[in-house]
């Protein structure tokens, strides 16, 4: 197992180019298992979660390549088992539920993790599936469904669930009849799978608003595809540069994804500044806290809760975190206070007094934001920092320590 080393306090200078999204790669490629013909992909990132969602893939009977940041894939004899040996490691394996029901009338897929579905979002999962035709049982484990051919249908979630909506929209893109999702997730990577599966020959309108409707046709074509830029990693940059009191230039930095993130860094005191293909981005003075609460996009991401949380601890001032999507992504705190940060936690709300100085300390990531978080914290940290268990960091960052080290940054990888 691997650790990170970090010798902090050194000011970063020069270009990032951002990766592959993690989150729209990986519906795109399960979503490789509807079309006829090969589907060639460009800019998909080289993560431990892509590595898993091909050996899935291949399990379900598509022959995927992987090179050089692009995978190439063909639906051969498709089947309709996705085991838990797989699942367990990944929840957006349960993404494959969709394309199996409507490609093949069944799917056994292993609930991820092992967790039975209570109120788990992967019920409004099946719920909406139910809608259209499918029935399900809980057998030992999996979720085994079965339907004569999906239909389409009026899908009303409950909330803007991400995952929900990407599987609908795989199923409903070769349903028979036309299928509407009210309450979608808005999310820029949910719009990207939609504008993936148009380009295969799906007629779905309305991705990136609430209302997405769906024509079903008989069935896909290969296509050639580019995953968007990873609108996370690129906000981490952006915290990293202002934590470190630097100027960096992010290449290919999807800036529009951005906007409640830029909004609060302009706020607390950042200079961001989009130019042509490239953003820029330094600190403006004196840092001050500010209050955030996490909501569905287009609001401020959850997934960038832990990296402000971070820059919040170095500002001027208090501030607060509202953590309004997810209950228990908090993990980060105790390691944060361990660097020196001053953070008291009421519920789901974090109070945030910025200290003069971040110290280095030994440290544990809890996952993959959390890993992020340490990562910003320990460039800025005077002295050394030690992040552990950060497999999680590789499950959403492409080589974040070659990035950081070819900006100055002095941070290696040890075993532990």
């Amino acid at each position: 197992m691997d650790k990170l080393i970090i010798e902090g306090g050194v000011p970063l200078h020069g270009e990032i180019r951002v990766s592959g999204a993690k989150n729209a790669a990986l519906p795109i490629l399960l979503a490789c298992i509807l079309p006829e013909g090969p589907i060639n992909l460009s800019r998909v990132p080289r993560l431990r979660d892509i590595h898993t969602t091909l050996k899935l893939l291949n399990i379900l009977g598509c022959e995927t390549t992987f090179e050089d940041n692009k995978v190439k894939s063909v639906a051969g004899d498709i089947q309709t088992e996705a085991p838990y040996d797989l699942v367990k490691t990944m929840r957006a394996s349960v993404l494959c539920l969709g394309p199996l029901l409507a490609l093949k009338g069944e799917a056994k897929v292993a609930l991820p993790g092992g967790c039975a579905i209570g109120a788990r979002p992967v019920d409004l999962h099946l719920r909406a599936f139910e809608k259209m035709g499918a029935t399900f049982d809980l057998d030992s484990g999996y979720i085994h469904g079965k339907c004569k051919k999906l239909k389409g249908a009026e899908i009303h979630f409950d909330f803007p669930t991400v995952g929900g909506t990407e599987n609908v929209l795989m199923a409903a893109a070769i349903a028979d009849g036309d299928t509407v999702i009210e309450n979608a997730a808005r999310e820029p990577e949910v719009e990207d799978l939609a504008n993936f599966l148009n380009a295969c020959g799906a007629k779905i309108s309305g991705q990136g608003t609430s209302i997405i409707k769906i024509e079903g046709v008989t069935s896909l074509k290969g296509c050639n595809y580019t995953v968007m830029p990873d609108r996370i990693e690129a906000g981490t940059y952006l915290v990293a540069a202002a934590m470190t009191d630097s100027e960096l230039e992010i290449l290919d930095c999807p800036f529009q994804e951005l906007d409640a993130v830029v909004y609060k860094l302009r706020e607390m005191g950042v200079w961001v500044h989009e130019d042509n293909d490239r953003v820029i981005v330094r600190r403006h003075g004196q840092l001050k806290g500010v209050d955030i609460t996490t909501q569905p996009f287009p609001g401020f991401p959850t997934d960038m809760q832990a990296q402000l949380m971070t820059l919040m601890c170095i500002a001027n001032g208090a501030g607060t975190i509202e953590e309004k999507i997810f209950e228990n992504r908090f993990m980060h705190v105790q390691e944060l206070v361990r660097l020196g940060a001053n953070i008291k936690l009421k519920g789901r709300t974090a109070m945030i007094r910025g200290v003069e100085k971040l110290t280095g300390a030994p440290v544990m990531a809890s996952d993959l934001r959390a890993s992020a978080s340490l990562v910003v914290a320990g460039l800025a940290a005077e002295g050394r920092t030690e992040i552990q268990r950060i497999y999680h960091l590789d499950r959403g960052y492409e080589q974040l320590e070659k990035k950081l080290s070819a900006v100055g940054a002095r941070i290696w990888r040890e075993k532990e």
